[in-house]
């Protein structure tokens, strides 16, 4: 069973320069939900026909790129660059250090812009650096720190990498092979927020419910983490629909038997924990159509949205808005218009997928009913808390 631990902390906690720079999550939470707002609006444009995307990935690929590669991995990096003192004790880098990674970051998303000023390679280069950039950055603590199942981020960070390669070798004409990195990476985020939340949702779950004892079954954690590695292992190695359909249904039938050990109806009156169960349902649901669509049933896109609206989008806005407010200091009790949110992000997911379903006529509709749903969640995201992000801790204590 393949478990994310935690280990007592050490007195080596420590802050350098400003404090929007003090812990990994405020500028990459920043970013995110920035570049979430700026991404969407910026494609919806484009998809409309207003404006023409940048060449270097293309106008599809430069969509799922971004999403991928731009928005998700600054919400992996915050968190990776803020959990490991949890789990060790020990300082991630901070002040200038954690500065010129969020520029490393911002550089990739605004290389592909600068397409005819700047060479192709130079482009590949900037945006590859980052994955390897935070693993380097997280291993020195994850190796001093005891409990070693926690060192699995760095190599999980290295195969994004090749993934994110895989994506940029198409880019520069060497082949053609973006599509089968993209999946990757998909699969592979939904591989990391599946590990991660097997311990955090139980957690905050039994936390907050009196009496609540979430059930876990060694089995099961141990046939998701080979249903859902060898469907990442596929896309890499030879696509095969048939072998991807399979393990796409032993996904969805493992988080089901999790979700239920872990559910209680209580969740319901608490909405930053619901919204984690949400984009659990929403892992099942896309999962569930990825099969259907290997197996030629349906459209891979609208499981695909399933996944990445849904599941990724519910759960790393949920994640985000929660340790946000436990590492300012703040009560763990969400803003009444983020509990809104969760609900349009919710709404964003269900048009997007089920619209084109119910009315295929409509579809340009739903595209920018779902947008506009996502743009107005993260905007709001911003406003309320941008200010506590870069603001100092409530309770005076470092981070």
């Amino acid at each position: 069973m393949l478990k994310v631990h935690s280990e007592p902390p050490k007195p080596e906690l420590k802050q350098a320069g400003p404090v929007i720079l003090a812990l990994g999550f405020r500028p990459f939470f920043i970013s995110a939900a920035l570049s979430a707002l700026i991404l969407m609006l910026i494609w919806l444009g484009a998809w409309s026909g207003a404006y023409p995307l940048p060449t270097y990935y293309g106008a599809i690929g430069w969509h799922s790129h971004e999403m991928l590669f731009g928005y998700a991995v600054a919400i992996i990096a915050g968190f990776l660059l803020t959990a490991v003192r949890n789990w060790t004790g020990i300082t991630p880098p901070t002040g200038t250090p954690l500065g010129l990674l969020f520029l490393l970051w911002l550089a990739g998303r605004v290389a592909p812009f600068l397409s005819g000023a700047i060479p192709a390679p130079l482009i590949a280069v900037i945006d590859l650096a980052f994955l390897p950039a935070v693993a380097l950055a997280i291993q020195p603590a994850l190796w001093k720190g005891q409990q070693k199942m926690n060192r699995i981020f760095v190599p999980l960070l290295l195969v994004m990498a090749v993934a994110n390669l895989y994506v940029h070798l198409q880019s520069l004409g060497l082949a053609n092979s973006a599509l089968r990195g993209a999946d990757a990476m998909l699969y592979l985020i939904a591989f990391l927020i599946t590990l991660l939340g097997g311990r955090v949702i139980p957690f905050f779950t039994e936390a907050v419910i009196p009496g609540h004892a979430s059930k876990r079954n060694g089995r099961v954690e141990l046939a998701t983490v080979i249903s859902l590695g060898g469907l990442i292992a596929v896309q890499f190695i030879y696509p095969n629909a048939w072998l991807s359909g399979v393990l796409a249904f032993a996904v969805a039938a493992t988080q089901i038997i999790r979700v239920v050990g872990w559910y209680n109806r209580q969740i319901w009156q608490i909405p930053i924990l619901w919204v984690l169960f949400s984009g659990m349902f929403w892992l099942i649901i896309g999962f569930t159509l990825a099969g259907l669509a290997y197996f030629g049933f349906t459209g891979l896109n609208l499981a695909k949205h399933a996944i990445t609206v849904g599941g990724i989008g519910a759960l790393t806005y949920g994640m985000m808005a929660r340790v946000a407010l436990g590492h300012t200091g703040r009560e763990i009790q969400s803003h009444p218009l983020i509990n809104g949110c969760f609900i349009l992000m919710n709404l964003a997911a269900l048009f997007r997928v089920f619209g084109p379903l119910v009315l295929p006529q409509q579809y340009t509709l739903w595209v920018h009913l779902s947008g506009g749903l996502w743009i107005v969640s993260f905007l709001l995201f911003g406003a309320i808390y941008v200010p506590m992000l870069t603001q100092p801790r409530v309770d005076g204590k470092p981070g």
